[in-house]
Parts: C-alpha cells; structure tokens; sequence
C-alpha cells in the first residue's frame, strides 16, 4: 500500500483553503472507511464524542449469517455486500434528511462500494481514509480479542482494496500513531475547522459561526506574517507563517537556534521549508514524464533553481496547541512544476525536544516528482561555530562543482569531512551533503553539535524520509551571519536530484511522503 472560484469578498487566505477542502461545504456526516485493524472504530467514536454528534459503526448493519461467515473465516462476496451497504446508505440518507450530522465508519475497500454510500449525499458526507502498512494492520489484528473478524482475512481484504482517489476528495490520515493524534488531524483538516484545530461544531446541525470559520486574522507590518509561540516545560519555540518556516527554539533561556529576531525579514533560509526540492536544480531545468520543465533561477549568479517553491508562500494555521502548532498551504501547477500538492507541518514540543513532520500529499492526476527538506541553523552559544564539536554519522559526501551541484560520491575516510568521531569544525568551509547515514536501532540518524567544553549541545536527529543531510557553515552570507552558526539540513534526496534522479520520490496522485526530523537539547543548564 502507497503512502501521498470563490467570490471577491472573499479573502485570501479563504481562497487558500478552500483549494485545501478541495471546494467542499461543511459536511454534515463523515464517513470513516479503512480495511480491518485501520483503528476506524475508535476513531470514529472519539470523532463523534469530539464534535457531538452520533456514532454508528457500520458492523452494526451485518447480519447474522454474515457474521458467522465471517467468523468462520470465509470473505464476503459482493452479493453478499450488497444488502449491506443499501442499509449504511438507507441510514445515512434518513440521518441527513433530518438533519442529524453523524460519523459513520465501514471498511468500503471498493471505490463501487464507497460510490454506493455517497453518490448524492455529497457534500453533506466528508470521506476520511485510514490508512496503514500491512505489517502494522497485521499486528493491530493479531492483538484483537473477541472480534468475530479473524486477521487471517487481513490479505482478502487488502487483496479487493482500491484506496480512493483524487476526485474522490478523500481526508487521508496516516494511523502509525495514536487514536487521539488521528482524530485531532481529521478535525484540523475538516472543512470548516478552527485555526486551532477544535471542530469548529459545537452545534448540532453542523453549521459554523464564520468567525470561527474564517479563522484569526493576519499580523499586518509583519515581514513573516503572523506568528505562534509554543512551550513545554522549559522550552520555547516560534513559528511564523512565512514559509512555515521555525524561527527561534530555547531551552531554560539558551538558544538552540541561530535563528532571526521577531519582526525581521529571514535571511540565509534559516529555519524554512524546502519544498519541492531542497537544495539546487542546476539551470532550473530538467525533463519528467517526457516534458521539459523550466523552473525560475533564483541563484542568479550560479544558474540554479534553489530550495522549492514555497520560501516566500504564507502557511495558514490548521491546528494549535499551547506546545503545539500545524500549518499548511497548497503548491498549485505552475511554470517548471505543473503539479498539485497539499502541505502540512506540525512543529511539536515535548519531553524529548521538537519534532517537526512535513507531509506532502499529491491530490492531482499525475505523478510529481518531490522532494523536501528544512534549513535550521545550530548553535552551543560560541560566537562562531568553529570551535564547537561536530559529529555527522555518515560515511559519504558529495563532491560538487562551483555551482554546488554534485559530480561524484566519495568516502569520508582519511578526509577533512570525517566528522564519524565528534572534533572542533575549525576553519572548514562546508556547504556539503554527507550520506550512507549510520542509524540507531529507532532508525534516527543523529547529527550532534556540542560546546566545546562538553557539558551541553544539541541533537538533529535524522527520521523517516531522511536520506541526506546538507551541513552549511554560511561562509558566503553578509559578514555579520558568517558561522555564527552552522545550518543541518534534512533532506529526503540530493542537490539536483530533478535532472540525477537520484533517491527522487514520485508521488503518483493521493500519494503521500513524510519527512520527520528533530531537536534534543542535552547537558548542563
């Protein structure tokens, strides 16, 4: 299974999410649909008791006979179905007409199926999928007690599974994590939702007051747009709507990041998102799917098409926590990039730190090519980074011309870019991406900056979707930002992988990719 016209008085930032909902109205029943061990029963109940609306579970509507077929280990066929989702779909349609918004869950694997529960009941029914690996679904059913649906049916059901596609306008959630983290995505991507993620539905009819609706209002005289303040515990961390881009992490007072000052333009990519592609596309231009593609050169003086897309893009709120924020916006087609992608970001503090998640989901018709990646820049409070020590886990860089684009893979050993033991970076210009990333047992690969005494630093650990790591020391930035600092970049491919190919994602459409990455702070206060 693979993960990824509004009138003029609308604003902006209305615009933008009605591209997201993909022009759906506030719905007023959500139908929950995933194969067995997706987790759509408790979902859907915490859906239901979250916006105050009535569950049913759509096991409700088997019968006897069919129960027993099953327990016994025997799939249903389609005739077999059918009577069945002729009841949900009776039900549904009652519960609309009388306008009872309800969440309703049921397996609905064929796209036959789920055409039966929704044709005409669009867009009062929101459709989320659950999505999940077989190693993970298998496990969930292998630890299920007194269910009369056996795993062993697992690979019938994944065997008939035709995951909704695009024009379906499905909600599509990942459920490697908890219940409660799934269901507070389906209620911060619901039409309809409040910036800070509630339903936006106290109301039993399912209507929505449009100060909720249209969420809080931008920060005019703003370089960066609006702004959220995160804490836990001692931390602190501030994300700003420009870019999406993290703008400054502490830890008891200290400075993890070399990052900008509040009201101030951002300079050098510190902290923003790299999305299509991070890093260079070497004279903006590369060929997929048999077309020429000619993206704007914004490193003027080098040839190159540099770090995405969406630098200078302003990410609107989706769902906020007090140490918590998730935004997102929408890449629309466009010269060089004739694609469609949905993004979102969630920066989260917690015990270990911050973990930030960027997903990138392909809601058009064709496969795009991606990749992503985000510009921190570390610092240990030393004035300049040279004396700090360094520790990359990786037995490989990429040589690259004087334009920064690669031209060969070479081994770490006996070079001045071993860093597998932790030493002072010294005078060493790096402007570098390092791969063949060792990893812990977790699967984190972890790059460490320490004060040169030892006694405190920090972790970038390296998660899924991570291949590369950029190091920059910001040698060619204004003289006053010269390594101060030293930027760790995670990356899900190499510089120029559009023209190499090299470690590329392609997204085919509903497709979705992950790039997981974070910060441990350690040491002495």
């Amino acid at each position: 299974m693979r993960r990824a016209q509004a009138d003029e008085g609308l604003t902006v930032r209305n615009r933008h999410r009605g591209v997201r909902d993909g022009g759906r109205g506030r719905p007023r029943m959500v139908l929950v649909v995933g194969v067995a061990g997706s987790g759509k029963s408790t979902v859907g109940r915490l859906l239901a008791e979250r916006l105050g609306w009535e569950y049913r579970d759509a096991d409700a509507f088997h019968s006897a006979a069919d129960r027993a077929r099953m327990a016994a280990g025997h799939a249903l066929t389609d005739s077999d179905r059918g009577p069945w989702l002729d009841a949900i779909a009776e039900w549904m349609e009652q519960a609309i007409a009388a306008g009872r918004p309800a969440v309703v869950t049921c397996s609905a694997l064929k796209r036959d199926y789920r055409d039966r529960l929704l044709t005409g009941r669009r867009p009062a029914v929101l459709l989320v999928y659950l999505r999940g690996s077989r190693e993970l679904l298998g496990a969930r059913l292998a630890g299920r007690r007194g269910h009369f649906f056996p795993a062993e049916l697992l690979d019938s059901q994944l065997a008939v599974l035709q995951e909704p596609g695009p024009d379906e306008q499905p909600l599509v959630v990942d459920v490697d994590r908890s219940p409660e983290a799934v269901v507070a995505e389906v209620l911060s991507r619901m039409p309809g939702a409040s910036a800070d993620g509630s339903p936006a539905a106290g109301r039993r009819d399912g209507t929505v007051d449009a100060a909720v609706r249209d969420g809080p209002s931008g920060s005019p005289g703003r370089p960066t747009g609006a702004s959220w303040h995160l804490v836990h515990g001692d931390q602190t961390a501030d994300v700003v709507q420009l870019g999406g881009a993290l703008r400054a992490y502490t830890v008891n007072g200290r400075p993890v990041l070399d990052g900008f000052a509040a009201g101030s333009a951002i300079s050098g990519g510190r902290g923003q998102l790299l999305v299509p592609w991070p890093n260079r596309v070497g004279d903006g231009r590369y060929r997929f799917d048999g077309r020429s593609m000619q993206l704007p050169l914004n490193e003027v003086e080098k040839g190159n098409a540099i770090h995405g897309l969406l630098r200078w893009a302003l990410w609107e709120p989706l769902a906020r926590t007090e140490d918590a924020v998730s935004l997102g916006t929408t890449l629309c087609p466009q010269p060089g990039y004739p694609f469609l992608l949905d993004l979102r970001v969630e920066y989260r503090l917690g015990p270990d730190g911050l973990v930030t998640a960027l997903r990138a989901t392909n809601t058009g018709t064709e496969t795009a090519p991606y990749g992503a990646g985000q510009h921190p820049y570390l610092t240990v409070g030393t004035d300049r980074v040279d004396s700090a020590l360094l520790t990359v886990p990786a037995r490989y860089r990429l040589r690259t011309d004087d334009r920064g684009l690669p031209v060969g893979l070479e081994p770490v050993d006996g070079t001045p870019y071993d860093f597998r033991v932790a030493r002072p970076l010294g005078e060493l210009r790096l402007d570098t991406a390092f791969t063949g990333l060792d990893r812990l047992p977790d699967g984190r690969a972890v790059v460490r900056l320490a004060h040169p005494s030892g006694r405190h630093g920090v972790d970038l650990w390296l998660g899924e979707g991570t291949r590369y790591v950029q190091l920059f020391t910001g040698d060619t930035l204004p003289a006053a930002e010269r390594r101060r600092g030293i930027a760790v970049e995670a990356m899900s491919c190499p510089p120029d992988a559009f023209r190499s190919g090299t470690d590329l994602t392609l997204l085919p459409p509903g497709g979705t990719h992950v790039l997981r990455w974070g910060l441990s702070p350690w040491g002495d206060a």
